[in-house]
Order: C-alpha cells, then structure tokens, then sequence
C-alpha cells in the first residue's frame, strides 16, 4: 500500500517528492501552492484521520515548516486486515511573511492546531474561522517558539515587573 501510494502521489502531483521512511510510513514533501490538494487527495484515500499539525523553525533558510500527520481509523490488522499507513507531510513557509491557508475545510480537526501554530509560531492562516488565542493571553514581537525568541529577555522584562514579596520568617 505504501509503494503505490507513493507512486500514485509523484505521478499525480508535479512538485511532490515521497519516501518511505519506515514499513508503514510514508514521508511526503510538498510545495505550499500544493500541499492542500495533497491532504484533500490523501483524505479520499483513505487516510481519514489528521492526528497532528506541527511546525519546525527552520531559521538558517528563513523557513517555516509544517508538518502534517495522517493515518486511518479503519486500517490495519483489525477488523479488515489492510495495511495500515502514516503519512507525513511536509510544506514550508517563508519566515518572514508566513501565510498558509487553513485545512479546516479538509480535516475540522485542523482548527485548534493551526490556532496554536497561530500563536507560537507566527503563521497566519488564511480562511481560519476562529483566528483567536488559544493558549497564550496576548502576541509576542517574535513568537515564544522561535528559535531567534530571546527567553532571558522575556523574563527579565516580565519578572523583573513583579514586586518581591518577602514571607514571614
């Protein structure tokens, strides 16, 4: 299942590189203009279950990356004996403007994902239908999971603001 999904994907989409990391895995690459048709594609595959969005702080090459992670609730060993199969699959975003439409339309449990992403990470998504806080109470000039955040300057700003209470002794 793995192999012809992966064959089916590089023939069917032009800027989109698979491989298969491991049995049951499959590692897909897409460029952004893509990766949505991808997810839509791998969903009426079979691959019903989006068990995770994450991003990785790329930094060096001014990207953002997103990872999405799919499976299936009704394949493997049990009831119907199919192989079961992950997919991960992988878009990046440039850094200093990262916009991605939103997956909600795909997959409705994208929304607190992309909300959370949202907020540490600084991608907007585009068509979101609740574009709000999920986690934190406010913005950050650069957001907290970033690896150019500066942690010792957020707390010696926020910290330092909170007055000394002395205990009794």
């Amino acid at each position: 299942m793995v192999e012809e999904l992966k064959e089916e994907l590089e023939r069917t989409f032009k800027e989109v590189s698979a491989r298969r990391a491991e049995e049951d895995r499959l590692v897909v690459t897409s460029g952004r203009e893509q990766a949505l048709a991808v997810l839509k594609f791998l969903r009426d595959k079979g691959l019903d279950h989006l068990a995770l969005i994450s991003c990785v702080d790329w930094p060096d090459d001014g990207e953002l990356e997103l990872v999405y992670i799919l499976t299936s609730y009704l394949r493997g060993p049990e009831p119907t004996g199919e192989e079961r199969v992950h997919v991960i699959l992988k878009t990046r975003v440039p850094r200093d403007e990262p916009k991605f439409p939103t997956a909600v339309n795909i997959f409705r449990n994208a929304e607190p994902y992309e909300r959370e992403i949202h907020e540490f990470f600084g991608v907007e998504f585009e068509g979101h239908p609740r574009p709000t806080h999920l986690i934190l109470d406010r913005d950050y000039e650069v957001p907290p999971f970033r690896k150019d955040f500066d942690t010792r300057k957020y707390v010696e700003e926020f910290f330092d603001r909170v007055p000394f209470v002395e205990g009794e002794g």
